[in-house]
C-alpha cells in the first residue's frame, strides 16, 4: 500500500504525539501507536499498522535504553536473560497475531488499551532492592515472564512495558527504576522480532516506520523537558492521559466491532 506525503506529515505527527506522551508521563504512550496510524495516519491494514508500529516502538525503546544504560539503571543480566526468552515467546505470537482476523485483532487490542489505562491508574513506586542479580533463585522465574511478555507483545504489536515493568519486580524484586531501565532492553527486543516477523510477510511500511521514529524523538524531548517542569502535577497527567486511553479505546471498540461484525 503507497501512501500520500500528507498521511506520511501525520506519521511524523503522531510519532511526536507518541513521543511527548512517552516523555511526559512514562510508560504506556506506546499503546497509541497503532490506533494513531489506523485511524489518522489512514493505514488500511491494521496488520501493516502493528508491523510497522512494532519497530518504530522498538527504536524509540532503544533511544531511551541509551540514556537508561548511562544513569547505570540497567541491570543487564537479568535483562538479556528476561529478554532472550521473551524473544521465542514474541516470534510464536506474532506469527498468531498475522493469522488472526485484523478487525477482530484491532478489538482485542482496545480491550488491552482499557487495562493498561487502569493498570496506569493503579501503578504504585515500589522501593525494591538495587543490588539485585541474577542467580539461581530468579533465572526460571526470569525466563517464564519473559516468555509470556514476550508472546502478548508480540501478538499484539506493542512494547509491552506495562507487563515487562512488573514482570521483573516479581521475578527479582528490583527498584522501580532499575526495571523501567532494564525493560527496555526486552522492549526493544521484542519490538524487533514482532516487526521482522511481520517484514517477512510484506506487513511493514518502512518509510513511514522511519517518519514515526523521527516524530517521536522530537516529541520525546520536549515531553521530557516539559515533565521536569511539572514534576507535581505528574498524577494528574496520568490520569489524563489514562481517560484518554479510554476514549481512543471506547472509539476502537465501536470501529472494529462493526467492521469485524457489523
Amino acid at each position: 500500500m503507497t501512501l500520500s506525503l500528507v498521511q506520511y506529515l501525520l506519521g511524523v505527527g503522531s510519532g511526536a504525539l507518541v513521543g511527548f506522551v512517552l516523555g511526559l508521563v512514562g510508560g504506556g504512550g506506546s499503546i497509541l501507536a497503532v490506533p494513531l496510524m489506523v485511524y489518522l495516519v489512514g493505514v488500511r491494514s491494521p496488520h501493516v499498522a502493528i508491523g510497522t508500529s512494532a519497530f518504530a516502538v522498538a527504536a524509540n525503546a532503544a533511544t531511551g535504553l541509551v540514556h537508561h544504560a548511562r544513569a547505570g539503571n540497567v541491570k543487564w543480566r537479568c535483562a538479556v536473560l528476561f529478554a532472550v526468552a521473551g524473544v521465542a515467546g514474541a516470534a510464536i505470537g506474532s506469527t498468531l497475531g498475522k493469522a488472526f482476523d485484523g478487525q477482530k485483532l484491532l478489538f482485542l487490542f482496545a480491550l488491552v488499551m482499557i487495562a493498561v489505562g487502569i493498570l496506569m491508574l493503579r501503578r504504585k513506586a515500589s522501593e525494591g532492592s538495587a543490588e539485585v542479580k541474577l542467580g539461581r533463585d530468579n533465572a526460571g522465574k526470569l525466563a517464564a515472564y519473559g516468555l509470556g511478555a514476550g508472546a502478548f507483545s508480540g501478538f499484539f504489536g506493542i512494547g509491552g512495558g506495562f507487563l515487562i515493568v512488573p514482570g521483573l519486580i516479581a521475578a527479582t524484586g528490583m527498584a522501580m527504576i532499575n526495571a523501567v531501565g532494564s525493560s527496555l532492553v526486552a522492549v526493544t527486543a521484542f519490538g524487533l522480532t514482532t516487526a521482522a516477523n511481520y517484514a517477512l510477510s510484506g506487513l511493514v511500511d518502512w518509510i513511514l516506520a522511519f517518519t514515526f521514529i523521527v516524530g517521536g524523538l522530537a516529541g520525546s524531548l520536549f515531553g521530557t523537558r516539559l515533565a521536569r517542569q511539572l514534576t507535581r502535577s505528574k498524577d494528574r497527567l496520568t490520569i489524563v492521559f489514562a481517560v484518554l486511553i479510554f476514549v481512543v479505546a471506547a472509539y476502537m471498540l465501536w470501529k472494529s466491532y462493526a467492521a469485524a461484525w457489523g
